[in-house]
């Protein structure tokens, strides 16, 4: 793919030999819910995300942004095509996913520290060792709270938290077993603007620091130039995909530097495919 401002191919394509192969990828993927091959929610979606790699995935409401999560995760089984994880067709739900919401789904029952816990009670090979390394497994998420800030809120209820909190609280309940692959369904969407940036600040420090792979569903656009290495555009349903940018700016981003004129034209580029794909 190329860099800079110039567009890049309508659909994706293949990286050079040498790249390692995709750790998820769509081929010729369609769906329809209801089993109509003329009622598809998405049609021919070719999709690559690639180890150490942030997707994000914009378009039109109702373009299947969400199903593509749901078929990228082995949730639902695609109508034509295959969906591949490690390079091997997926036929049931996919291992070592994380997985962050637009509303945080805390268990109000449940301490912050209690509920970042979760994952490492059910999912191996750390449920095999709960017991025995339960001072391990609990540091393993301390140390997580104390890098987004919730160091001192381990002991708190979801209800004793404010929004963002809640998120940052999903979000390392999302990392804390080392997923390779980390799905992001508008995570900051029902937040105020300030704390969406504060988060997506948080949310790089996160993906600088376990490079993770990462995929990204959302509505706003600065913010997926501000996260992803990649935008993806999906047309209007049946959802395909119509473009993709490279996205070249170094890291770490600043929210400072989503106001200057290169990460604004990205945003204007990707807004104006947006626009194209709505008509």
């Amino acid at each position: 793919m190329s860099s800079g401002l110039a567009a890049v191919a309508t659909a994706p394509s293949r990286q050079d030999q040498d790249a390692p192969d995709p750790l998820a990828e769509l081929r010729d993927v369609s769906l329809s819910y209801d089993g109509d091959a003329q009622n598809l929610s998405i049609e021919r979606v070719n999709l690559e995300v690639r180890k150490g790699q942030f997707v994000a995935v914009v378009g039109p409401s109702g373009c299947g942004k969400s199903t593509l999560m749901k078929l990228v995760t082995g949730l639902l089984p695609p109508t034509a095509g295959t969906v591949f994880a490690h390079g091997r067709a997926v036929d049931r739900p996919v291992k070592g996913v994380g997985m962050a919401f637009q509303n945080s789904t805390l268990m109000p029952w449940r301490t912050t520290l209690g509920n970042v816990m979760l994952p490492l009670e059910i999912v191996q090979p750390f449920k095999k060792e709960r017991y025995r390394a339960r001072k391990a497994h609990e540091l393993r998420a301390r140390t997580l709270l104390e890098t987004v800030g919730l160091g001192p809120s381990a002991t708190m209820y979801p209800w004793q938290l404010s929004g963002g909190m809640q998120q940052r609280a999903n979000l390392c309940r999302a990392l804390v077993h080392s997923p390779e692959l980390l799905m992001l369904d508008e995570p900051f969407g029902a937040l105020d603007a300030f704390t969406r940036e504060e988060l997506w600040v948080i949310m790089q420090s996160l993906f600088l620091r376990q490079r993770f792979s990462s995929v990204l569903v959302t509505h706003d656009l600065r913010e997926a130039v501000f996260l992803a290495d990649i935008v993806v555009v999906m047309s209007k349903r049946p959802g395909r995909v119509i473009f993709e940018r490279k996205i070249d700016l170094p890291r770490p981003r600043t929210i400072e530097g989503s106001f200057e004129p290169r990460f604004v034209d990205l945003v204007h580029e990707l807004r104006s495919k947006i626009v194209e794909a709505r008509a």
